[in-house]
């Protein structure tokens, strides 16, 4: 008897069981996983190395070093301009090897291609913006210091960046008194031409940046800094930016012109921030857009890589 009762039982419950089985839809393919985002300029950083590594400053037990690209059969007795890149990342991220294609490209054009490191933002550590800062000045005078060691014109070095490494490249010319206290102030951070990539140009409350800055904001706001010693300059910013907001890019572009000062302000229409890291064929024409500006001033061509006999 109690057989039965158990043979019955396990069918009634297998049965119910495939009847639910039956009855429940079939789930449905998983979603394909997006591709990762294409990033042209990581990919091409990842197949690069200097040629070697400098320290240019120390603070504290933290080393901060240039990463050094020479183009072929670079001597240092040659006397080429130099091309210092430094990368973004909001002052709190970023790394030099973000901005290794930009001077790799500029060391094949026979300049001294360079990628800065620098200490970020940390709350942690107390650094601040005005430390970014600094250390972008350190480096502009290391540079011109030693330009004899370096094969280097002093008077012929280019400093670029984007985002948070446009303003400290806008730093080195525009931010006079944010200085190091160890530097030496006789010898000038001011570079011969600025290449601002989708720069922070604003650190007011319209701009990037108020927040970090803090009260003292507007003595490293380069749109309040302006004048008429700023070196000439070209900015390359997307009108969809909305983390640099473009209207700081026009801003700047109409206050350097009212200082009597060479600034061109090139336009990508809608582009969103950093637009011409996400697409090769952007950043060649940046590239080449900057090459003929430098060219222009005679920072890029057979007069900027003069080479010592």
């Amino acid at each position: 008897m109690c057989y039965k009762y158990w043979l019955v039982l396990t069918c009634v419950i297998s049965g119910h069981s495939l009847l639910q089985a039956e009855q429940s839809p079939t789930p449905p393919n998983p979603k394909p996983t997006a591709p990762a985002a294409v990033d042209p300029i990581n990919e091409m950083a990842a197949k690069l190395k200097p040629t070697r590594t400098i320290i240019y400053k120390t603070v504290g037990d933290r080393q901060l070093h240039l990463h050094v690209f020479e183009p072929t059969g670079h001597k240092p007795t040659d006397r080429r301009a130099c091309f210092l890149a430094i990368h973004g990342g909001g002052w709190t991220g970023g790394e030099p090897r973000r901005f290794y294609p930009f001077a790799d490209h500029f060391a094949k054009l026979g300049l001294v291609g360079i990628s800065l490191e620098y200490r970020l933002m940390s709350t942690k550590l107390g650094t601040t913006p005005f430390d970014c800062v600094k250390d972008g000045r350190s480096a502009v005078r290391y540079i011109r210091s030693h330009a004899a060691e370096l094969g280097v014109d002093p008077n012929k070095i280019v400093v670029s960046g984007g985002s948070a490494g446009g303003h400290v490249a806008a730093g080195t010319a525009l931010f006079d008194g944010t200085d190091d206290e160890n530097d030496d102030k006789l010898v000038s951070p001011a570079p011969a031409a600025l290449v601002l990539l989708f720069p922070v140009i604003d650190t007011s409350q319209e701009g990037y940046g108020n927040v970090k800055c803090g009260e003292r904001w507007q003595e490293i706001s380069p749109l309040h800094r302006v004048n008429a010693g700023v070196p000439p300059t070209i900015i390359f910013h997307g009108t969809g930016d909305t983390v640099t907001p473009f209207a700081g890019a026009q801003a700047f572009h109409t206050a350097m012109q009212k200082a009597g000062t060479r600034c061109e302000l090139i336009v990508n229409q809608g582009g969103r921030h950093g637009y011409l890291m996400f697409d090769r064929s952007l950043y060649d024409e940046t590239m080449r857009k900057s090459e003929d500006f430098l060219r222009s001033l005679s920072l890029v061509g057979d007069s900027s890589a003069a080479s010592g006999q």
